[in-house]
């Protein structure tokens, strides 16, 4: 397993840096919102309409999306956030693909979670939040080593000082991995 995930760091430790990547760095559990508290399962309220609306409607953009995700992931409901990621236009967008690892993640599916944040760092190896994910899942693993190479290229790469690099320092440091 050390060579799956030291290859590519090492890889991508040799390409010119960008400066910020994609990703929140949003350092406070979202709030809930009726996606989570009122909506049924894989609809996201529209503030516009005041409705829950499928994904798939193309009446709701990207941020929004993203942020429904992140919410419902936080609050455990996996399958309704794959529902909705599901519903977005770009499967190959390297923010899709990080909520995909993450989610693969954190309902048990490790190995599947890690290669979605294998895909994402090959589309913009500046994502410093699947950098910090992939870390998180290198700790759950016991590969701190492999960690910590995520969390120097995460500084290297612009994100010193952001979410993506705390929380991935706490788990190295504590054992503790994030929910959000």
């Amino acid at each position: 397993m050390l060579n799956k995930y030291l290859f590519p760091v090492l890889a991508l430790a040799m390409t010119p840096f960008a400066s910020f990547a994609a990703g929140s760095d949003d350092t406070t559990p979202p709030t809930p919102t009726a996606t989570t508290t009122k909506c049924e399962e894989g609809l996201v309220f529209d503030e516009k309409t005041k409705k829950c609306l499928a994904p798939v409607e193309g009446r709701l953009d990207d941020d929004t999306l993203y942020q429904a995700v992140r919410e419902l992931a936080y609050a455990g409901k996996y399958d309704a956030a794959l529902s909705v990621l599901a519903g977005m236009s770009d499967q190959s967008d390297d923010r899709v693909l990080t909520y995909l690892g993450f989610i693969n993640r954190k309902m048990g599916n490790l190995e599947r979670g890690m290669d979605f944040y294998q895909l994402a760092l090959a589309i913009n190896p500046d994502n410093i939040l699947a950098r910090s994910y992939m870390g998180q899942g290198l700790v759950e693993q016991g590969e701190i080593e492999l960690a910590q190479l995520q969390l120097d290229q995460i500084g290297a790469r612009g994100g010193a000082g952001t979410w993506a690099e705390t929380s991935l320092r706490r788990a190295i440091e504590t054992g503790v991995t994030y929910t959000y």
